[in-house]
């Protein structure tokens, strides 16, 4: 089925009009491909219906298999939301009337939070890193980058070295649909990146962190080091590099910053998005007051 996608000029353009106009990222681009390649398989099973003439009926009967399947519905949800886009674009094309999934009404989602660290997690996991072995080195100022400034994961691999400005404190990230933003760090962070950045392998390399062999660092070698810390620091091994931005919010809210002002550092286009740290909060004040109060 993926050489329909390859070969249907209307899904070509679309794909780069989600890529060139809309200005969405490659993974995000290839995670609207995997939605509509499996739909396309799913509606070729139908007899090689053509996905253009599908109706609402169909999506509906397409929505059925998905929960068959056991997805969740935020997955689902997902899925509905790539084809929206996708009959949009055609309806906008001229290339069908109407678009079939206009009225779909997506499933309730369950109520997701996030995964986060107490600052005591956090604490353990940063001093981890031994600071006699280069490569340790490294880590740990990428490990106080990510909680310093609650940058993705991708934007640490990413960051250049020109868009850092160490006597200021401050690094300029290119977030989704390259919106840029710039972020502060502290002294914490200042310090392990002062000690890093004197060993870099390749001086002449754009990126901020390399391997061993002087290349851009990848997000598996980072996750595997990261496993390295949690299994040395006794924390759970379902922490992984984003639950750092989970805790960067969370705990600049629970210590009295203002939604808005979260929403700017992680780059949210949503208020909305940020929002659900503010239940992670509420949750761990809950949890305080219950072991710490006299009656509670």
């Amino acid at each position: 089925m993926q050489n329909l996608i390859e070969e249907d000029p209307n899904l070509r353009d679309f794909f780069n009009y989600l890529y060139i106009e809309k200005g969405l990222s490659q993974n995000t681009v290839k995670s609207y491909k995997r939605d509509i390649d499996g739909f396309l398989n799913w509606s070729d099973k139908l007899n090689n219906t053509n996905f253009k003439i599908l109706n609402e009926a169909d999506i509906n009967n397409y929505i059925a298999f998905l929960f068959e399947s056991k997805l969740k519905s935020s997955s689902v949800n997902r899925k509905i939301s790539s084809l929206k886009a996708l009959y949009l674009y055609l309806v906008k094309k001229n290339l069908i009337n109407n678009s079939p999934v206009n009225e779909i009404v997506t499933p309730k989602q369950e109520k997701y939070l996030p995964t986060s660290m107490s600052e005591d997690e956090v604490d353990r996991l940063l001093a981890s890193p031994d600071l006699s072995i280069e490569i340790e080195v490294r880590d740990k100022a990428m490990i106080e980058m990510l909680y310093a400034t609650g940058m993705r994961i991708s934007e640490l691999l990413n960051l250049k070295i020109i868009d850092m400005d160490i006597q200021r404190c401050v690094v300029k990230v290119i977030g989704k649909g390259s919106k840029e933003r710039l972020i502060p760090f502290g002294e914490s962070a200042l310090e392990a990146l002062n000690n890093y950045l004197p060993l870099r392998k390749n001086t002449a390399s754009k990126e901020v962190f390399l391997s061993n062999r002087g290349t851009k660092l990848t997000r598996v070698a980072f996750w595997k080091r990261i496993k390295i810390y949690l299994f040395r620091s006794n924390l759970k091994e379902s922490i992984s590099p984003h639950t750092l931005r989970h805790a960067f919010a969370t705990h600049l809210l629970n210590r009295g910053a203002d939604l808005r002002s979260v929403q700017l550092l992680l780059g949210h286009s949503d208020l909305s998005t940020t929002q659900i740290y503010t239940h992670i909060a509420k949750q761990r004040l809950g949890e305080v007051l219950k072991k710490h109060h006299p009656r509670g």
